[in-house]
């Protein structure tokens, strides 16, 4: 596989493009947005001048880097060469099945689909497709050109080839995929979400504070981040969306999101990207950390 078409430019999309161009593959990024794509670009263009002024890259590194990735807003022009399309748009069930029947449609017949889904079934995904046996899931995690894993997710027809080529692929990368089978959350999310749950949920029934919470993880456990400061790091609305995913797909009442949740998202509080979450953020630093009161 040579050329790679990533769809949408978030940042998501964005670091995953990243990284294929960086290992030396013709990326075309494909997004609606002309403003969008601009965006991206300078955020990747940003994110390697990190990584020159750290030495893991060389100048002439970022240089061939940004070469390689060429920017579309027409999906048919984006997918006519690709070997493989990489799904980033947002997590909603609707918008990747429309995706993926266009997909389906315009793609070579020999293109590998795979999607960056954190929660949502590959194979009702695949379902729209004619070629259920080349759709898989490549969950990366983020800062994608940071973190090393790939959770490599099967839907229920997919091949063993069709596997073995996406492991293959993210090993290239530099990332160690693990494979896991068709369930809801996979194993990343059916895990994590549940904690960052329980963690709200703590929160909510005044066992203790923000910091406090996350300290005790962060102190306790090992974890390089506490779940209510990577709750804002995720996006309030995209945890919402992921827990709402396991509640309806095991059917079970311990995967009820927390009432407190809910109602930050619909006050539009929904971590880094909004300003505001558990914690506050500056405009102008992102990473700056305040820990709000709640009563």
């Amino acid at each position: 596989m040579k050329n790679i078409t990533v769809i949408g430019c978030g940042t998501m999309g964005n670091g995953i493009a990243h990284c294929f161009a960086q290992h030396g593959y013709k990326v075309s990024l494909m997004d609606v947005s002309e403003p969008a794509l601009q965006k991206a670009m300078a955020t990747i263009e940003k994110n390697l001048d990190k990584q020159v002024k750290k030495e893991s890259i060389s100048e002439q590194t970022k240089l061939d880097t940004l070469k390689n990735i060429s920017t579309y807003t027409n999906l048919k022009e984006a997918v006519s060469s690709a070997d493989l399309v990489v799904e980033a748009a947002s997590e909603n069930v609707d918008i990747k099945l429309n995706i993926f029947k266009e997909l389906d449609a315009l793609c070579p017949a020999h293109t590998l689909l795979a999607s960056n889904t954190s929660s949502i079934s590959l194979s009702k995904i695949a379902s729209v497709t004619k070629r259920e046996d080349k759709v898989i899931g490549m969950h990366f995690m983020n800062p994608v050109p940071l973190m090393k894993l790939v959770e490599v997710i099967n839907g229920k027809l997919t091949t063993k080839e069709t596997t073995a080529a996406i492991v293959d692929i993210s090993k290239k990368l530099n990332k160690i995929p693990v494979v896991v089978n068709d369930f809801p959350g996979f194993i990343a999310n059916r895990i994590l979400m549940p904690m960052i749950n329980e963690a709200i949920y703590s929160l909510h029934e005044g066992v203790s504070g923000v910091a406090e919470i996350d300290a005790i993880m962060k102190l306790g456990m090992a974890h390089p981040m506490g779940p209510l400061q990577l709750a804002d790091f995720i996006g309030l609305d995209v945890c919402l969306s992921i827990i709402n995913v396991l509640h309806e797909g095991f059917n079970d009442a311990k995967y009820t999101p927390c009432p407190l949740l809910v109602e930050m998202v619909k006050k539009g509080q929904l971590g880094v990207k909004s300003g505001e979450g558990f914690y506050q953020y500056s405009a102008g630093n992102k990473e700056l950390v305040v820990a709000k009161a709640f009563q």
